[in-house]
C-alpha cells in the first residue's frame, strides 16, 4: 500500500475546525485537483459556488438541518451539477437547446461527485479536514435561489474545509469480500454479509474510547434512507431542465 491509499483509507469526516484560514492559492489548487477527475465525454459538468457571505452560509445551513459546521468552516462550498455551458456550445453548434435527458443529469451527477471527491482528497492531503453536506438537498429551491442558480444548473451537496480541531475514529468499512462481485451478482449473499457487517460494526461502536454507542450499521442506514425521501427533488430537478425526459 503506497502513501496515497494509506490517506484515502484514512479518511473520516471533519466537522470542528480551528479558526484558521485556508489560503486561497491552496484553496484554488484543491479545486484544479478537483478538475483532474475524469469527465464523461470531456463535459467538465460542474460549478462550484464559494460561499463567503455570512448571511448566504446562515441561510444555507439552516436549509440543511442547522448544520453549524456550514458557518464555521474555513470554506463552504456548493458542488453543482452543471450543463448550462453544455447548453450555450449545443446552441452555438446548431444541436440545439438542451432536452432534459435522465442520461444528462446521470452524467452531470456523477461528474461533480468525481470532481468533489478529488477536491476532498487534495485538501486531505494538505491536513484539512472536510464533510459533504446532502442536507442541502432538503430545501434546494432556497439553496439555488440563495447562489442565484440559473437553469440546467442544480446544487448537488455541499462541502465544508477548514483545518480540523478534532478528528474522528475511522468507521470500519464493509469488507472487499462484500462488494466485489466475480461475473455475476451473489444476490444470495447479501443478508448473510450484512449479517456479519452489523456484528462488526456494533463491536467497533462499543469499543469506541469515546463517543461509544449501541449501534449496528443496518438500523441507522435503513431509518437513515427512509427517512430522506425529499420527494420534492423530481419536480425542482425538472424545473431546473433535468429528468424531464
Amino acid at each position: 500500500m503506497n502513501n496515497v491509499m494509506k490517506l484515502m483509507q484514512e479518511h473520516s469526516s471533519v466537522r470542528s475546525y480551528t479558526n484558521d484560514k485556508i489560503d486561497l492559492s491552496l484553496l484554488q489548487a484543491i479545486i484544479t485537483s478537483g478538475q483532474s477527475a475524469a469527465s464523461s465525454s470531456f463535459i467538465q459538468a460542474y460549478s462550484v459556488v464559494r460561499v463567503v457571505d455570512s448571511a448566504k452560509r446562515n441561510t444555507i445551513a439552516e436549509a440543511a438541518g442547522g448544520q453549524g459546521w456550514i458557518r464555521d468552516a474555513a470554506e463552504f462550498m456548493v458542488l453543482c451539477a452543471d450543463m448550462q455551458r453544455i447548453n450555450y456550445a449545443s446552441i452555438k453548434n446548431a444541436e440545439g437547446e438542451l432536452k432534459g435527458y435522465t442520461e444528462h443529469f446521470l452524467a452531470a451527477t456523477v461528474d461533480t461527485a468525481l470532481m468533489a471527491q478529488n477536491m476532498l482528497l487534495a485538501a486531505e492531503s494538505a491536513g484539512l479536514g472536510g464533510v459533504f453536506i446532502g442536507g442541502i438537498r432538503n430545501d434546494p429551491e432556497v439553496v439555488a435561489e440563495t447562489l442565484a442558480l440559473p437553469k440546467h444548473v442544480f446544487p448537488a451537496f455541499g462541502l465544508c474545509l477548514g483545518w480540523p480541531e478534532q478528528k474522528n475514529a475511522v468507521k470500519p468499512r464493509m469488507p472487499v469480500s462484500t462488494i466485489l462481485h466475480q461475473d455475476t451478482y451473489n444476490v444470495d449473499a447479501v443478508a448473510a454479509s450484512v449479517d456479519d457487517y452489523d456484528e462488526s460494526f456494533a463491536a467497533y461502536y462499543g469499543s469506541r474510547g469515546s463517543n461509544a454507542k449501541s449501534s449496528d450499521w443496518s438500523a441507522p442506514t435503513a431509518r437513515a434512507i427512509q427517512g430522506k425521501r425529499r420527494e420534492h427533488m423530481l419536480a425542482f430537478l425538472q424545473e431546473r431542465g433535468f429528468l424531464k425526459c
